[in-house]
Formats: structure tokens, sequence, C-alpha cells
């Protein structure tokens, strides 16, 4: 199993800047991002097109582009933060320059349509953190778990000697018990799916697979789901986290509701496999290290550490 690089964590007056590759998003948000961030002792920038609009998105593909590798190109930086997902992140696959980014990396935060970046960053090396993005850090409270989590994950607040933090959270009658160590890969569901048979695609070997989406019909998950199993992915990796599948209609089209659909399409395969685990497009949306190598228990619990 290939190892990434992890950028360094951070201490306090590290620099964050605040890029939008995707969706355009509201100052307000922004603004309340930077507030938190700064509540944590970080210095705060902002891209030069963070705040753009051109159609749906913030800003052209040149404007994007020019943010996101200004930021990875910024020697003093430490983390980049994407103030949102939405879509456009995709146009920016293949385009960057990652000469200076070796020299100095930074983490790359972000989720939902960032999942594209994270498999473009994994392609050349590099861990990064699939967590909350501005509206969560602008809504939700200081104390909020999730929040709270990703501080810790980027100042290296260790949980012990042998973990950086570990989630715990209630079985699912749908669950296979089991145990596996490996790397842990994922994102949303659609868009890691869009890079399948590219040379950002997940490699399977080693991987513990998370999967989450928003706003998708139950059998698209499940035909996506089915491309898993009929392509071999599904024999390949270690286990797998059936996370949050939000803002959908169940229409029993499948005979059954999405969770049990699912099921029924990894039911032949013993690994450990968790259904409902909090990440994705809900407030417990649990910062998870793409590229860390874990540990994935599945019994009484679900437990997932992200070992040092």
């Amino acid at each position: 199993m290939e190892k990434l690089i992890f950028p360094p964590f951070l201490e306090k007056g590290d620099k964050v800047i605040i890029i939008s590759p995707s969706g355009k998003i509201e100052k307000e948000i922004v603004a309340g991002a930077w507030k938190r961030l700064a509540s944590w002792g970080l210095k705060v920038k902002v891209g030069k097109h963070y705040a753009d609009s051109y159609a749906s998105f913030a800003g052209s593909i040149r404007h994007r582009l020019s943010d996101l590798q200004a930021a990875m190109d910024d020697e003093t930086a430490k983390v980049i933060f994407c103030s949102r997902g939405g879509y456009g992140a995709q146009h920016l696959i293949g385009k960057l320059d990652f000469t200076k980014f070796r020299e100095h990396p930074k983490w790359l935060i972000g989720f939902s349509d960032i999942t594209a970046l994270h498999c473009y960053f994994q392609a050349e090396g590099f861990a990064s953190i699939h967590g909350p993005m501005g509206r969560h850090l602008t809504e939700e409270p200081a104390d909020d778990f999730a929040s709270e989590a990703l501080r810790k994950l980027l100042f290296g607040e260790y949980q012990d000697k042998k973990s950086l933090i570990s989630y715990t959270c209630n079985a699912h009658p749908l669950n296979h018990r089991g145990k596996a160590e490996g790397m842990l890969r994922g994102g949303n569901f659609a868009v890691y799916y869009g890079l399948r048979g590219t040379r950002y695609d997940i490699p399977p070997e080693g991987t513990i697979l998370f999967i989450e989406d928003v706003g998708e019909r139950p059998h698209a998950v499940e035909r996506m789901l089915y491309n898993l199993r009929i392509g071999g992915i599904l024999d390949r990796i270690s286990g797998l986290i059936i996370g949050q599948f939000t803002e959908y209609e169940e229409n029993m089209g499948l005979g059954k509701e999405l969770y049990g659909a699912l099921a029924d399409v990894v039911k032949d395969y013993h690994i450990p496999i968790c259904f409902d685990f909090p990440v994705g497009h809900v407030t417990a949306n649990y910062p998870l290290i793409e590229g860390s190598r874990v540990k994935l228990e599945v019994g009484k619990q679900t437990k997932l550490t992200i070992l040092r």
C-alpha cells in the first residue's frame, strides 16, 4: 500500500487560504468561516476570486484555477480551505502544477464536489482532509463536534501514542461485522464515480472506501455501487463505509429503501461494511484524512480509528 505524504500539522499563527474552486458562495459564509478559523489562532487570507460569480460557479475556470494554483504555490500557507462544494472542481483536474506544492505541502480541506480534488491530490501523492467547509463553520456552534475534530486533526492533537482520532457510532442492522486496516479513501459517490477509469480513480487494493451523497435518486446510487461490483472493485477493497445519503425521496422503485438495496449489492462480500456512518451532507460530518492508515472495526459498535 503506497504511503501518501502528510503535510505538516499546524501551529498558532499559521496561514490558511480560503478559495472557492466549485460553486459560488455568499461573502457572509466566507466571513463566518474566517471568524471561526481565526478563533483557532490562524491567519486567514482569501483567494483573489473567492467570491466571483459565473453561471453557478465561483468564477471562470481560469480564475478558479488561478486561485487554487496561487494557494498551492504560497510558501507561507499551511492550509487550503475550500469554501463550498457544488460543481466545478472537475474543471481543474489535470491542470495544476505541483512543483512548489511538493516543496511546501499543505492541507486541502473540503468535501462533496471537492472529492475530485482529493482524488487529484492523492494521485499526486498527498493526503488531504475530507471535512466541513464554510457553511458548517459559520452556522454551527464553537463546540460542534465535527468542527472541533477538524481543529484537532489540523493541529495534530493526538488521541494517544497510536492514533490521531477515533470515531464510534451505533451498530446498524445491515452491517457486516469484521476488522480491517487500510488506507482511507473516498468521498462523494457521484464525483468519485465520474473519475472511474481515469488516472485519478481510487486504487482499490488496501483501500477502506467511504461513500456519501446528496440529492441522488436511489436507483442512481444503486447503479454506481453495481459498477463497483461488476468492475471487481468490491472484491479488492479491504472495507466499506456507507455514509449519509440525504435529500432524496424513497420511492420504493427498487423494492426496498436505499440502504436495503445497497445491502443486497454487497451481501456476498466478507469484509467489514458499516452503514449510516456520520460523514456527508449532515451536521455530523466527521472529518477524515484521505490517504491515512485507518482501522475499521464493525461489531456491537462501529469504530474507525485514524492511525499515526
